[in-house]
């Protein structure tokens, strides 16, 4: 069969660059840690091609949805080539197979059995390209007793022990909250990414490919540090968590006092420098078990008397970290986030909304989204044609 052979473009030496320009990605992915890894790579200048099924990502539906059109689904996708394929088809495998051949990345996030039932696995194509770098996001990994357990990101947080150690810097509770942010998701795409960018670079050096299994359980145990530590050692722990919510007359700010330096600052903002040399607080241990107490006499003789906007003012003029409780409007709202170019504008066949842009800016290269998020199926016909498939081909896949 005809095969496209992969092709490095000579990178940009403007300040367009893209850092991956030339790579050509197969996305595979679908709902959040996947799309969430190739939507960095597309960011960063790789060709991402999102295969999809006759349906669609199921993110197509989730809202917002305007004229069929779903933002949440766009932040994910935005910038990527849409086509369908049904990969449960002599058909589907063979164009798979001609992909493969002519790319540089293949992402997917099903369960491990999934793309070996389709002959779709790293062993299956490998064959077609000992380049390739394919990446696996699961919820377990590839692997061991646990590896075709369903996973979405609310049982990852509850089996990774996120959910218990989160509860546990929330006094007098003892249910475990819904964390509706899919931290898990996020997490695993981000170092999907990270795990990727290696590869590359060892590919530079070794000219062969390799397998990374991503296991999302794992990637939120990188989140529970202290915890971990603490769950092998015995360490005696404050009644009330040394980060929180201070009250003020109208509401509350949040001041984190991670250093003698912070805690010296922050008493003098409160106008209790006495409390610097109390024997209850003057030393780190003894303070840290009776934070409560220190707490509880910030808020009586200062913090509860003010505004927040005050006692922002006041712990500003000393350097304290702190901050207001914002919304996430307010946040994407703050003149910081504007300086920064925090947000890129992009459109579908809806219309613009704004996403983030990557959290890093970098001298020599540009990391942006393509601003066009593709309808469902758009680049199929394009994209076969590449692959060497004549128009009548195209036809009859679509026939079948």
């Amino acid at each position: 069969m005809t095969v496209e052979t992969r092709t490095q473009k000579p990178l940009a030496t403007t300040a367009n660059a893209r850092a991956l320009d030339g790579l050509r990605v197969l996305d595979f992915s679908t709902t959040i840690a996947g799309p969430h890894c190739t939507r960095m790579l597309s960011d960063m200048g790789a060709e991402v091609i999102k295969i999809e099924a006759a349906d669609g990502d199921t993110m197509r539906n989730r809202p917002p949805v305007r004229e069929a059109c779903s933002t949440a689904f766009g932040q994910l996708n935005v910038g990527k080539k849409s086509i369908v394929l049904d990969l449960k088809s002599p058909d589907g495998l063979e164009a798979v197979q001609r992909l493969v051949a002519g790319a540089d990345i293949l992402v997917e996030n099903f369960r491990p059995s999934v793309m070996q039932r389709l002959q779709m696995d790293y062993a299956s194509l490998r064959g077609f390209n000992p380049e390739l770098i394919y990446c696996s996001i699961s919820g377990y990994g590839q692997t061991g007793p646990s590896a075709e357990l369903p996973a979405y990101a609310p049982a990852i947080h509850a089996a990774s022990g996120f959910d218990l150690a989160h509860l546990a810097y929330q006094p007098g509770r003892d249910r475990p909250d819904y964390c509706g942010i899919y931290l898990a998701d996020v997490v695993s795409g981000i170092y999907a990414y990270g795990a990727i960018t290696s590869a590359l670079y060892q590919r530079v050096r070794t000219g062969e490919g390799q397998h990374i299994d991503v296991s999302m359980l794992e990637a939120m145990l990188t989140l529970t540090l202290n915890e971990m530590q603490w769950s092998q050692f015995p360490v005696t722990l404050p009644g009330r968590p040394q980060f929180g919510p201070v009250e003020t007359s109208d509401g509350y700010v949040m001041i984190a006092v991670a250093s003698e330096k912070s805690f010296r600052s922050f008493m003098l903002a409160a106008e209790r420098p006495d409390l610097i040399t109390d024997p209850r607080f003057e030393k780190y241990a003894d303070r840290r078990l009776a934070w409560g107490e220190l707490m509880d006499t910030i808020e009586t003789s200062w913090s509860r008397k003010l505004t927040s906007k005050q006692c922002l003012a006041a712990l500003d003029k000393f350097g304290v970290p702190c901050s207001a409780y914002r919304t996430v409007a307010e946040a994407m709202a703050d003149p910081q986030t504007a300086h920064r170019q925090a947000l890129a504008e992009v459109h579908d066949d809806a219309g613009s909304f704004k996403v983030l842009n990557l959290p890093f800016r970098m001298s020599a290269a540009n990391p942006s989204p393509n601003p066009r998020v593709a309808r469902l199926g758009e680049h199929t016909k394009a994209v076969l044609q590449q692959a060497g498939y004549s128009d009548e081909d195209i036809a009859r896949f679509g026939a079948r």
